[in-house]
């Protein structure tokens, strides 16, 4: 079982978007690291990456499809697009 989210980012409010990630994350319960360029999510699904989002950059993450981290993790990359753009895809 494997299954691999894709994504290229391009963050133009980039402090707008961490400060909302942080708060998305403080609700779920995931672990918020925040670096110069990129944030990390920590989340609590067994068998799901962390995902790293970069301020411009490529990334991918292996969800295996474990649910509801695949989910979120998605709902999260889609919404990059509010704070610059994104594009998506998986397999």
């Amino acid at each position: 079982m494997g299954h691999t989210v894709y994504y290229r980012t391009i963050i133009d409010r980039w402090n707008e978007f961490r400060d909302f990630l942080e708060a998305v994350c403080e609700g779920l319960g995931f672990r918020f690291v925040e670096g110069e360029d990129s944030v990390m999510i920590l989340p609590e699904c067994r068998g799901v990456e962390p995902l790293e989002i970069k301020k411009n950059g490529k990334g991918f993450v292996k969800t295996n499809l474990v649910e509801p981290c695949h989910s979120i993790y998605l709902l999260i990359l889609h919404s990059v697009a509010f704070f610059g753009s994104v594009e998506l895809w998986e397999d």
